[in-house]
This record gives C-alpha cells, structure tokens and sequence, in this order.
C-alpha cells in the first residue's frame, strides 16, 4: 500500500462541493492514498475569508504542491480578479493539459481522442489592459498587450512533446496565428520548430495550422489530430471546442501542472442553476482524478477509475441528465463505487 500523500481538496462553488464529495468517495474506494487538506476559494472564500483565493489555502498547496478543485465562480466584467488566473500565476502553472475522449458512443462524433496542451502564462491572458479617454469618454479605447516569451514557450512545447512520447502519441501539431501575428504567435511557432529538429525529430510527426483553419478542421475531421500545443488564448477556444466534440464540459478534465504545484480541476462552471438538486455530473471531475492519479505514478488506480467510468456509463447505462440518463449525481456514484468494488 503506497504512504499517504499530501494533497488539497477545494470543493469550490456551486455544485463543486457536490462533484468534489462524490469524487472523493470514489478515490476512497479505489484505495487512493491521498490525505486531504480542505481549504475554500472563490465565492465561497470571498464570503466567508473576504479573499477568493485566501491566504490559507494558497499555504495550503504551498504545503502539498498537489491540488484537487472544483469550480470556482468568478464574475463577467467587473468584479474580482479570477482565482484560476491567479492559481496559475502563483504557482507557475505553465501547462495546461486537456484531453477530449469520447466516452458515450453515438453521438455527432465517435471514437474522439485528443490531447490539447495550452500554455497558461503568457500570451493576451497576462492581463496588461487599459483604456485610453477621448473628449468625455474615459473607455473610448480599449489596449490590450500579449506577450510571449522564448523561453515560456520552449518550456510547454518540451512538456507536450514530452508527454506525447511518453503517452504513445504519434503526432502534435502546433497551432498558430502567425501569418498575422508574427510576432506574438511566431516565436512560438519557431520555437517549437526548433526544438523538434534538435531534440525530438524521428520521434512523432509534428505539423503545424492557423487556429482558424484548426477550429474549421476539428469540426470536419478530428480524427487528423493527436496533440495540439498552442498559446494560451487559442489553447482556451480550442479546448472548449474539443470538449463539444465529445458531449461538452461535463466530460473533460484539466490539468495544470507547474514548476511549483499541479492543480487537476474540472473545467467546466460553478452552475449554480443547478446547485444543492443532486443532478450534478461529476464525471469530469472524477477524470481530473484519474489524471491526477496518473501524475502521482498510481497508473493502476487511474486505470481502474477509467474503466469504471466507462463501464458504468455504457454497460449499466447509468447516467445523469445532462447524458441522457435520469440518475442522481448519489446514483452514479453509487454505480461507480459498486463497479470499482467488482473489478
């Protein structure tokens, strides 16, 4: 039995104290050595610490270098500053890793397996925004600054490339805007040109599209793509693009790892529509645990939570609402522990 290891549990917003429960509950059944340090962030931390993201619990994942979270509600337009935003800022999440597996068969799209690596730093996301005044308005014009660094950008493509080798994959393709943005996304582009023909060329194919011919592409044919690694911006977009290939948010986890900590989450909102009725689907959530599972080598346990998954929505055909089914967010979990117990 491995030693426990150290980890902190944000439940978050909305249905995420009801995700994060049944995930845990899950991992508890699977055996999974984590010792959780619960901590709040988001509204929640707003309302009860006056901090979406309090002292606490940033000392907390300073502590563990290792986090689980729910969604964490952050107001449109005004408002504080998103704890995502600044989660990755502080510990230097720099990859954002989202993979798109199809996992109930028969919809628009089948057999979907994509990995999408978004850098989580740089870009337009680095938040150097203002507006100019002209005659009585102060908001005439709006500026915004990207930046992009070599280094930053040599740093996610080595770890997409990296991860495509050691998961098997056979080819990554760098998306780009460079024929406009030559600069800001043009240094990236070359960078990863670079460094495939020094260090990784012979080991997977490596292309390279225009974002817009890569959103157009991955809505005709997706099944042309394996890894794409792209800037912070475009990885946002095409993620969530992925994500619909493949029943939508509910279905995909996220992983963001750093020099400082990893924090696995599910990617979808706080949906406060639907808080507190018990209809929740924590799928997404349970896959960020897998992945997580995976990051601590504890491959085996990651597998036997995938398998359960699969099973459970495709053999007893127990599902939430938001696939089809009528079953309860409990129901499922239920189903998924009964699973893990018979495997």
């Amino acid at each position: 039995m491995p030693s426990k290891i150290d980890a902190t549990l944000i439940p978050g917003d909305g249905i995420g104290p009801e995700i994060v429960d049944a995930t845990v509950t899950v991992l508890d059944a699977l055996g999974a050595p984590f010792r959780w340090d619960r901590q709040i962030a988001g509204l929640e931390g707003l309302q009860r610490a006056g901090d979406p993201l309090p002292a606490a619990a940033l000392d907390s994942i300073k502590r563990t270098r290792l986090a689980l979270k729910g969604p964490l509600e952050t107001p449109s337009g005004g408002g504080y500053r998103s704890s995502n935003v600044r989660l990755r800022e502080e510990f230097k999440l720099y990859a954002n890793l989202r993979p798109a597996r199809t996992l109930v068969p028969g919809g628009r799209f089948d057999n979907i397996d994509l990995v999408i690596v978004r850098e989580n730093l740089e870009g337009l996301y680095i938040g150097h925004e203002h507006y100019i005044q002209i005659d009585d308005d102060p908001h005439a014009v709006a500026i915004a600054t990207g930046v992009n660094t070599r280094q930053g950008s040599r740093r996610l493509l080595e770890f997409a490339f990296d991860h495509a080798i050691a998961t098997g994959r056979k080819k990554v393709t760098i998306v780009h805007k460079a024929n406009i943005m030559k600069a800001l996304t043009g240094i990236f582009l070359d960078t990863g040109t670079e460094l495939y023909e020094r260090k990784y060329k012979g080991r997977f194919t490596l292309d390279s599209v225009i974002i817009d011919a890569c959103a157009m592409k991955l809505v005709q044919n997706p099944w042309q793509f394996d890894v794409l690694v792209t800037t912070n911006l475009f990885g946002d977009i095409l993620s969530d693009l992925a994500a619909g290939l493949v029943g939508g948010l509910g279905m995909t986890p996220g992983a963001n790892i750093g020099a400082d900590a990893s924090i696995f989450e599910a990617v979808h909102g706080s949906a406060p529509d639907i808080a507190g009725k018990g209809v929740a689907n924590p799928t997404a959530l349970m896959l960020a645990a897998a992945m997580m599972l995976d990051h601590c080598r504890l491959q085996t346990q990651a597998k036997r939570l995938r398998d359960a998954i699969d099973a459970t929505l495709n053999v007893d055909l127990i599902r939430t609402g938001d696939l089809g089914g009528r079953s309860t967010t409990a129901e499922y979990t239920r189903a998924l522990v009964a699973r893990i117990g018979a495997g």
